[in-house]
């Protein structure tokens, strides 16, 4: 008789990815809700104001690649750990500093990217204490993606 979802895998690593990935993916997007205050501030064109919130998605996107290397070769938890490293140190640098320029702002997302591709780690450090019929739904708690897709499937899986 095959266990359910619940009774198999690593419970705490999956709810640490989870929020690991759902804290990392609110930094990574930071950018956008701040955008009209900080053209405002900063006195960027919509060319400009537009590429300073594409920076982080376009980096994260890259730097997915990245992530999923040093996964593979330092495991999720350090690679991790790494990127979460950076991303604070950018935090800490933008808020004692300050951003007073465009090309700061441009910096900033550059860092903000390593949150983005925290795909490249919740995913495989959830999905790695389940057994294959259970991998999908443990990557889909991981990522959320159950929760804003499909109810009825959350539902299912509780």
């Amino acid at each position: 008789m095959q266990k359910s979802f619940w009774e198999v895998g690593h419970k705490p690593t999956l709810f640490s990815a989870f929020f690991y990935f759902d804290l990392s993916f609110m930094v990574w997007v930071m950018l956008g809700p701040l955008a009209v205050q900080i053209a405002a501030d900063l006195q960027l064109n919509p060319a400009q104001k537009g590429l300073m919130v594409a920076t982080p998605v376009l980096t994260g996107d890259i730097l997915r690649i990245v992530m999923g290397v040093l996964v593979d070769q330092l495991k999720p938890k350090k690679a991790g750990l790494i990127g979460q490293v950076i991303v604070i140190c950018a935090l800490f640098g933008a808020w004692k500093i300050g951003i007073h320029s465009y090309e700061q702002a441009l910096i900033l997302g550059l860092f903000l990217g390593m949150a983005g591709a925290s795909f490249a780690v919740a995913l495989p450090l959830a999905s790695q204490w389940y057994p294959p019929q259970h991998q999908g739904k443990a990557m889909g708690i991981a990522a959320d993606i159950c929760i804003y897709t499909n109810r009825e499937v959350t539902v299912e899986i509780l």
